[in-house]
């Protein structure tokens, strides 16, 4: 007991001893590269309303970069998040004080941004599993993320596969919520990031700030539900034909090989159950609009 008490106060004298850097760091990774990455793809998905081309085209061009997409993604993005994440919880535990970085937030709004931080941690490691299933290797896909309803996405059936994750009601429910919490985090974080950075002590300016804060909240959102919007009306039969043209000239030209596509595309038993699924929804969809008062009127 005592030596687990020496080791817990020698943890907090380090955290308190750093707590400058710290706060920077913690502060710094959510906006660069964690916040800009979150817009970035968000706009990406948010393509999809375009068309299923432009979806598939910005997929491409991410899928690009080859062996070097893995030491991105965790080197840019998910070391980043934990990064964020796991300090996030020593702030929210205590583990470091809040009084000098946080004065000037109101209860309401640092509670919002702590509980906010949380869902949004939940859903990104959800969100990750759902699409991608946390991990590449085949056996784990195939016997792990798979069978648990994960690894959904396929690169080179973007905006198909996408709209075969979104079915149903519980998942753009799941997020909706998940969106909201995360752009509010994002949000709210640059106003309070530039108050840990001291680029706004004044009442003035932290009311600019503020104002900056809820446009660029609002018009991320709106693009958080562009892409929603976009994933809930893909035409799943339209989509696969446009997509089957583009991987096809990708063979031709010799930009891709059909090996290196083969674990990037929907297998044909998945196709058919996408295709089956989308009719199911459209044929409901009719029964639904025949039994409706103004239908029956009509006829």
């Amino acid at each position: 007991m005592k030596g687990s008490s020496v080791a817990t106060n020698e943890s907090s004298s380090f955290l308190i001893r750093h707590e400058f850097l710290i706060r920077r760091l913690h502060s710094l990774s959510g906006l660069i590269p964690v916040g800009a990455y979150m817009v970035i793809h968000l706009m990406t998905n948010a393509s999809v309303l375009n068309s299923p081309g432009t979806f598939q085209r910005a997929v491409y061009q991410i899928h690009s970069l080859g062996a070097a997409l893995p030491v991105i993604e965790w080197g840019f993005i998910f070391l980043p998040i934990l990064f964020h994440a796991i300090f996030g919880v020593v702030i929210i535990q205590g583990g470091l004080p809040n009084t000098s970085a946080y004065r000037y937030t109101s209860n309401t709004r640092y509670t919002l941004q702590r509980r906010t931080g949380v869902i949004a941690f939940f859903f990104i490691v959800f969100h990750v599993f759902h699409m991608h299933g946390w991990f590449h290797f085949e056996a784990w896909q195939t016997n792990i993320a798979e069978p648990l309803g994960g690894a959904m996405f396929r690169p080179y059936n973007a905006a198909s596969s996408l709209a075969a994750a979104m079915a149903g009601f519980l998942y753009p429910v799941l997020y909706f919520i998940g969106l909201l919490a995360c752009v509010y985090h994002l949000a709210n974080g640059l106003w309070t990031m530039g108050i840990t950075w001291g680029l706004w002590t004044t009442p003035a300016a932290q009311q600019r700030a503020n104002w900056i804060s809820i446009v660029f909240g609002v018009g991320l959102f709106a693009v958080s539900l562009g892409a929603l919007v976009g994933a809930k009306t893909i035409d799943t039969k339209a989509a696969l034909e446009v997509e089957d043209k583009m991987h096809d000239a990708k063979i031709e030209s010799a930009e891709l090989t059909a090996e290196e596509t083969k674990h990037k595309r929907a297998t044909n038993e998945e196709r058919a159950s996408w295709l089956d699924s989308a009719n199911s929804t459209e044929s409901a969809g009719r029964d639904e609009v025949s039994r409706s008062p103004k239908s029956n009127a009509a006829q």
